[in-house]
C-alpha cells in the first residue's frame, strides 16, 4: 500500500504485473534472469561493499562492453550514444 500511496503522490502511473504472467514485462524478466544467472548464482558476497563493487562491475560490463543482438549487437551506451547524435543531429 505504501509503494501505490508513493506513486500516487508522486504523479507515477503504476501497472501491475499479474502473477504468473512475467511476459506482462518481459524486458525485466529477461534482464532479471540473466542478472541471476550471470552473477548472483555464482557469486559469494562477502559484505555489502563487496556486493556493491561486484554489482557495479558487472553493470558496467553489460552497459559498455557487452554486445546485445536486440540493440544490433553493440552495447547499450553505444547505441544510446549514437541515438543521441541522432536526436542532436535533426
Amino acid at each position: 500500500m505504501a509503494v501505490l500511496a508513493w506513486c500516487q503522490s508522486a504523479g507515477v502511473d503504476w501497472h501491475y504485473i499479474a502473477p504468473g504472467k512475467p511476459m506482462q514485462n518481459g524486458f525485466v524478466e529477461s534482464f532479471n534472469g540473466r542478472f541471476r544467472d550471470e552473477l548472483l548464482n555464482d557469486t559469494l558476497f562477502s559484505s555489502l561493499t563487496d556486493a556493491r563493487q561486484q554489482i557495479q562491475a558487472w553493470q558496467e560490463d553489460y552497459n559498455h562492453h557487452r554486445p546485445h543482438s536486440g540493440l544490433g549487437n553493440i552495447p547499450s551506451a553505444e547505441f544510446v550514444a549514437k541515438n543521441d547524435l541522432a536526436i542532436r543531429a535533426a
